[in-house]
């Protein structure tokens, strides 16, 4: 990501970086045959990769006039900027909001939500 860490992608950039992440390294027709029909133009997918790579998401290898792209940002630090994003967009910067919201949504069991406990206090010690 851009060295700011502000750098959102839109939702189908999200969806070509997970793309990435689940298969790793690709060239733009791989990526291509691995989505559903109707596929989209391969210019479409270039220009999604293109700018993921200027936005510092994705790197390429070049062999002859083939480019295979390889994600450099991890899943998980994209994930982390995003539920921070999340949080501080929608519940006012507080995970304690967020959490409550969930459980209030019953997106949350109290049992997965003792298991979080849990796991956070094992975490400190």
């Amino acid at each position: 990501m851009k060295k700011d860490k502000t750098t959102k992608l839109t939702k189908a950039e999200e969806e070509i970086m997970h793309m990435f992440w689940e298969h790793g390294p690709s060239t733009v027709s791989a990526l291509i045959e691995k989505m559903e029909e109707p596929r989209p133009p391969h210019s479409t997918i270039s220009s999604f990769v293109r700018i993921l790579e200027k936005k510092g998401f994705l790197d390429h290898k070049t062999y002859g006039r083939t480019y295979e792209y390889f994600p450099i940002i991890e899943k998980k630090s994209y994930s982390k900027f995003s539920l921070k994003n999340l949080v501080t967009n929608y519940f006012e910067g507080s995970m304690n909001e967020m959490v409550s919201f969930l459980v209030e949504e019953n997106d949350l069991s109290l049992t997965e939500l003792a298991k979080l406990i849990n796991k956070l206090e094992n975490k400190k010690s």
